[in-house]
Formats: structure tokens, sequence, C-alpha cells
């Protein structure tokens, strides 16, 4: 990403602001037309974390600093690539997960449903891109949760990703989806794109070749920040 300029949100590829199925969604979109505001050289050069903030162990969710217990759930593998929209790589930008456990449940006060916590399981990680643009997250597989948007309303299986490039404002949020989920055609948020090609891009791919034999799971997700095949991005 350039730290001069901004893309133009492509609507062909992201969710609007109302979606009506999605009911959060009618309570805080704008109901006014957007008035664009140019940013400044300073709003785009900074501020941004250093990578001396990031630590290698914090990649790995499974276990929680201080104690000797891993997480409870199906190991797994997380990697890819952050990518301009020529294949550029994009190296140095830090990336964030943040995902519920293997029952479905956040380590978050304002989740309060029935499903259990995992004490060795806060569900947040980060790393930076190296020289090539590829980051790698040690993880469990994350549960399905009900969250009351409609009658029996269940989330497909997801982890969200945040990425930062230059500064706070060159950010890009999304979600990663694991493949053949059942819930996929119940989900308003995944069905909010409403181009398939793009929605498919949010959905991850089994990677055998990163896959560590008898110990976990891989799956391959590359972040695509703009152009034609660019990943949807979230915009509330």
């Amino acid at each position: 990403m350039s730290p001069l300029s901004m893309s133009k949100r492509d609507w062909r590829v992201n969710p609007p602001y109302l979606h009506e199925p999605y009911a959060s969604t009618v309570r805080r979109s704008p109901r006014r037309p957007l008035v664009p505001i140019e940013q400044s050289l300073s709003e785009l050069t900074g501020p941004a974390f250093g990578a001396d903030a990031v630590h290698p162990d914090d990649a790995d969710l499974t276990r929680v600093p201080g104690r000797t217990a891993e997480a409870i759930g199906q190991r797994i593998f997380v990697t890819g690539r952050l990518l301009e929209d020529e294949g550029r790589p994009v190296a140095n930008a830090l990336v964030e997960v943040w995902q519920a456990n293997a029952a479905g449940r956040y380590f978050h006060k304002v989740d309060q449903h029935g499903a259990p916590l995992d004490p060795n399981f806060t569900g947040g990680g980060r790393c930076v891109t190296d020289a090539g643009g590829e980051y790698r997250f040690t993880t469990i597989h994350p549960g399905a949760y009900p969250w009351n948007n409609h009658p029996n309303a269940w989330r497909p299986a997801h982890i969200h990703f945040s990425v930062f490039g230059h500064s706070f404002l060159s950010r890009v949020v999304t979600q990663m989806y694991f493949p053949n989920d059942p819930l996929f055609p119940f989900d308003p948020i995944f069905n909010s794109i409403t181009d398939e090609k793009a929605r498919l891009r949010m959905v991850s791919s089994f990677d055998l070749d990163a896959t560590k034999p008898d110990w976990a799971l891989a799956y391959r997700f590359d972040i695509v920040l703009r152009g034609r095949n660019a990943t949807p991005q979230e915009t509330h």
C-alpha cells in the first residue's frame, strides 16, 4: 500500500453499509449521502505499530504466556500472503486476528451464550509479514455460534483479520471462512457480498503441503488489498 494514497472502495465486491438481512446495519447505516474527506500527508503516514512491538509467540494462539496447558480444540495453521492488486507482496505489515474458541465463544464479557470458555485461549494474535508478504498463525478451529440476528441464526466458523499498512488509516478488516461450511447459505454477513466470485475470496483453502503430520491441519488465505481480485473488506 502506498503511504501517500488511499484507494476508493469498490462497491462491487464489498458489503454495503445497509444490508437489511443483517439486522444491526438497519440501525447503524448512514441515512444521508456520505461526504468524502481528502486525507492529509500526516494522516496517511502515521502513526503505526513498529515491528519491534510484535513477538514471535504472538502468532501462536494455542498458548497463553506463563501457562503450560494448551488451548482445547483442533489445532490448525493459518497461512497466506498479503498482496497488492498485481500480486506484489506487502512486507512488514501488521496482521491481527481474533476468533471464537472451539466451542464458539469469544473471550469477551459481551459474549454470554452458554458455550464454555477456555482459560487457555484468548482468541487474539498478531504477526508481521515477511519479505514475501507471508504471515503464519497457529490456532484452533473456531466453532460456530448463535448470534440472534434472526430465528435460529448461527454464524459459520470464521476468523477476523485486520491488516495495518503504513498508518492506522491504511487498514483492511475482513473475515476468513472455512471450505464447504453448511451455514454459508443462511448467513447474511457472508451473503452481503453479492458478487459470488468476490464472496468466495473470503473462503480459505485446505493446504496439505503446510499440514504437519500428526499435529495440525493447515489452511491458506491470501489477502489482496485492492484491484479486480481484492478481498472483500468490512465497512461496519
